[in-house]
This record gives structure tokens, C-alpha cells and sequence, in this order.
């Protein structure tokens, strides 16, 4: 057999992978045209901002400098310095009790410890819209509206269930030996904790840490009733765009604001995608 023949061969695309490759398009393709459309409307000309055309036309980054700009009474840059904060907030205390919960869960038996795992998917499962009347009342009643804790402790409620989830998946699956022959060293269960095991689960940290923060980033429902013009998130100071003209929405700088705030998501995902998919695969594969 000659090598150019070896080589047809080894470049031969079975019936399978050409159905996997057409659905990996198909999929590409539906979840990137609304951004891509984004984009292409954001540089794009405000006059031209119906135009059907599609790739970039008449490009102009005159949208972005409205989207920043605070001559129409938008804030967008005070809105993203507040979603920052509450992004970080919540995904630090979710991280803090997530890893205690899940090491918990997963290297730890006492009483319930079923029903307590439940309990948390319980949690994951019931609907968010169900909780915005009660959760305005009680806010309400505190003096909580407009205020950060108003927005951190529903979004902690919201990201912590997959935080514990995937952290309990991953101590689970991480050597017994690892734990004992520390503890046969001398060393306490906090410091084999802290020493070993931690330090071992960075990936499944790591990955709950960016899903935390993109859950709260991306939070609008809840953001829109408990927040004010102080503290609201950029997801709902976009909706909140005001242009020149109070009849004609300005719709290109709100395909600009977008475009600023999902890009830096994707730069994210995509530089740390490794660690993303090695956290959410732990524990499945044995």
C-alpha cells in the first residue's frame, strides 16, 4: 500500500462525522447569529440601524461613545461598576459556603445528609418568577430596595445548588487515601482540607466561581423590581436606554452597550474553556 493512499484513506470523513459536523455547524450557527447581529448592528450607522444587510455597513463606533455617555441621563458605566460588585459578591460567599457544603456532602456522613442534598436540588428546580412577589415584599418591609443585599442574596440563592452540585461531584470522586494518610500524618481534617484537597479541586472551584458569576451577571428579572438608579446592573440599565428622540428607541446603542458587556464574557469563557470543561466533567467520567 503506498503512502498517497494511506493518506486518502486517513482523510476519509465517515457518514457519522459528517452528521456530528453538520449539527456542530447548525448549533454554531443558532447560537452565535443573534450575537453576531449584535455586533454588526452596534458599528453599524443609527440611521441605518433597520437595514437588513448582513454584514457591517457604513461602520461608525459613534454608538458605543452614546452608549457611555451620560448626556441622555444613562449611567451604563455606574451600571457596570454595580453589576461587578454584585458579581463578585455573590459568587465569593456562594464559593465560601459552596466548598464547605459540598465537602460536606461528599467526605462526611450525619444524619439527613440525603435529605439535605435534596432539599439543595429542590432549591435548583423551583422557578425564579415565583419568588419576585414574596421577595419584594420582605425587602420591602426591611428597607432592603435599592440596596446591594437586595440583589446578592437572591442571585447567592440562585448560582449556590450547581455550585454545590458540581463541588460535591468532584470531592466525591478525589482519593480517600489522600485525606487518611494526612490524617495519619497528624495533620487535623481542616488542614488536610485546606492543604490537599483544595488545592486538588481548583478546576471544579474555578468552574463554579465563572458560572456564579456569569448567573449573577446576566440576572435581570429579580434586578429590574429590587434595584434602584444607584445600585441597578447593566443588565437593567440597558433595557432602561433613553436616546435624543423619546419616540425613536436608540437601538444601536443598546446593541453597543450589549456587545460591552458580552464580549468580556466571551473573551473569559473562551481563555479559561479548559478549566470550565475539566470542572463540569469531574466525577462523570470514571
Amino acid at each position: 500500500m503506498t503512502t498517497a493512499t494511506m493518506k486518502r484513506r486517513s482523510f476519509r470523513i465517515s457518514a457519522p462525522q459528517i452528521r456530528t459536523y453538520i449539527a456542530v455547524v447548525v448549533i454554531l450557527a443558532w447560537g452565535l447569529a443573534p450575537f453576531y447581529w449584535m455586533v454588526v448592528t452596534a458599528v453599524r450607522d443609527s440611521k441605518q440601524v433597520y437595514d437588513t444587510t448582513p454584514w457591517p455597513s457604513s461602520l461608525t463606533l459613534a454608538n458605543f461613545k452614546d452608549a457611555l455617555s451620560t448626556a441622555t441621563g444613562n449611567d451604563f458605566l455606574g451600571a457596570l461598576e454595580n453589576s461587578l460588585i454584585i458579581g463578585a459578591a455573590t459568587t465569593v460567599i456562594a464559593l465560601v459556603i459552596g466548598i464547605f457544603a459540598a465537602y460536606a456532602l461528599a467526605r462526611l456522613e450525619f444524619r439527613g445528609k440525603s435529605m439535605i442534598a435534596g432539599l439543595i436540588l429542590a432549591a435548583s428546580m423551583f422557578p425564579a418568577v415565583a419568588l419576585v412577589t414574596p421577595l419584594f415584599q420582605l425587602f420591602t418591609d426591611l428597607g432592603w430596595i435599592g440596596q446591594y443585599r437586595a440583589l446578592v442574596i437572591p442571585n447567592i440563592s440562585f448560582v449556590l445548588p450547581l455550585t454545590v452540585y458540581t463541588l460535591t461531584s468532584f470531592f466525591r470522586d478525589l482519593p480517600w487515601e489522600l485525606e487518611e494518610a494526612a490524617r495519619i500524618d497528624g495533620a487535623s481534617r481542616w488542614q488536610a482540607f485546606q492543604k490537599i484537597l483544595l488545592p486538588l479541586a481548583a478546576p471544579a472551584v474555578f468552574t463554579s466561581a465563572i458560572l456564579a458569576f456569569i448567573a449573577a451577571w446576566n440576572e435581570y428579572m429579580l434586578a429590574s423590581l429590587l434595584s434602584r438608579e444607584s445600585t441597578e446592573p447593566v443588565t437593567v440599565s440597558i433595557a432602561r436606554f433613553t436616546g435624543v428622540d423619546p419616540y425613536s428607541p436608540p437601538y444601536a446603542a443598546v446593541m453597543a452597550a450589549g456587545t460591552i458587556v458580552t464580549i468580556p464574557l466571551v473573551i473569559m469563557v473562551l481563555v479559561f474553556q479548559r478549566r470550565i470543561i475539566s470542572g463540569l466533567t469531574a466525577g462523570g467520567v470514571k
